[in-house]
C-alpha cells in the first residue's frame, strides 16, 4: 500500500499529518528516508518513525451493509446521505467501497481497507459473479410457462454492444422471476452497466437490487451492516 496510508493505518495520524512527516524525511523504511508519500511498501518492511518503534498496520476490515435507497457510495455527503452514515466505527477515513452502487440502487454493498482485497472482487477478468435482482418497466415479451424468451436469454449470454464501447458485456445469466422481475449475473461492473443492458433491449430498470457477490449473499436488513466471515472473505481469490 503507499506508504502515507500505511502510516495512517498504523497510528492516529491524518493523512495530511502523515504526509508531512513523510516530505519531511522523518519516516524510515528498511532503514532509509523515504520522501515520497506514494511511495509502495509491503507488510514486511520494517517502517518506523524516526526516533521511534517499529509501526504495525491495523489489521484489515472487511464489511458487509445493507444499503438503502436514495444514499451515496462515497464516503462524504452530496445531494444524499453517504452509506457511511451507517457506520459506526473509528478511522472510517482508511475504508473504501468496493464495487459502488448508484443512489437509487440497494443491496449489498462491500467496504474494505484493503485495496487488492476490493481489486479482486471487481476486476472482470477474475470473473467474480454479482446477481442483481432487476424490476422492469415492460413485461418480457416471450414469457411462457415460467421461461424467459430464448432469444432474450442469448443475447445477454452473448454480450451487447453498448452505446459508446467498443468491446461487447460479459456473457451475463438472465433467470425469470416474473414477467417484470428478473435475476441478473454479471461478471463485470461498467458504468451503469445493467440500466444500459436493459435499455439496449429496449426495456427500462425500474429499480435494481444486488443480492450477491460470489459466494457472498446479502443477509442483512435494510441500513444494517456486519463484518465477514473468514471464509467469505476468503471466497474471493486473491491473485
Amino acid at each position: 500500500m503507499r506508504l502515507d496510508k500505511f502510516l495512517c493505518k498504523s497510528t492516529q495520524l491524518t493523512r495530511h499529518e502523515a504526509c508531512e512527516l513523510i516530505l519531511a524525511g522523518k519516516v524510515l523504511v528498511n532503514g532509509e528516508s523515504v520522501v515520497s508519500p506514494s511511495a509502495q511498501v509491503h507488510e514486511n518492511n520494517h517502517i518506523r518513525l524516526e526516533g521511534g518503534q517499529r509501526l504495525t498496520a491495523r489489521a484489515s476490515r472487511y464489511i458487509m451493509l445493507h444499503k438503502p435507497a436514495d444514499t451515496l457510495s462515497s464516503n462524504v455527503d452530496g445531494d444524499h446521505p453517504s452509506v457511511f452514515n451507517f457506520i459506526n466505527l473509528e478511522h472510517t477515513s482508511e475504508l473504501h467501497i468496493a464495487g459502488r452502487l448508484d443512489a437509487d440502487t440497494t443491496g449489498l454493498l462491500l467496504i474494505t481497507d484493503d485495496g487488492r482485497w476490493s481489486f479482486n472482487v471487481f476486476n472482470p477478468k477474475y470473473h467474480c459473479e454479482k446477481v442483481y435482482r432487476v424490476y422492469l418497466r415492460d413485461s418480457i415479451e416471450g414469457e411462457i410457462a415460467g421461461e424467459i424468451d430464448a432469444e432474450l436469454k442469448a443475447r445477454f449470454k452473448q454480450g451487447l454492444d453498448l452505446q459508446g464501447e467498443q468491446a461487447l458485456t460479459l456473457p451475463a445469466k438472465l433467470e425469470f422471476v416474473s414477467p417484470k422481475e428478473v435475476l441478473l449475473t454479471i461478471t463485470e461492473g461498467r458504468y451503469h452497466q445493467v440500466k444500459r443492458m436493459f435499455a439496449r433491449v429496449g426495456n427500462r430498470v425500474n429499480a435494481l437490487h444486488r443480492e450477491q457477490v460470489g459466494k457472498i449473499k446479502l443477509d442483512m436488513p435494510v441500513g444494517q451492516w456486519r463484518y465477514l466471515t473468514r471464509e467469505e472473505i476468503d471466497s474471493i481469490p486473491q491473485y
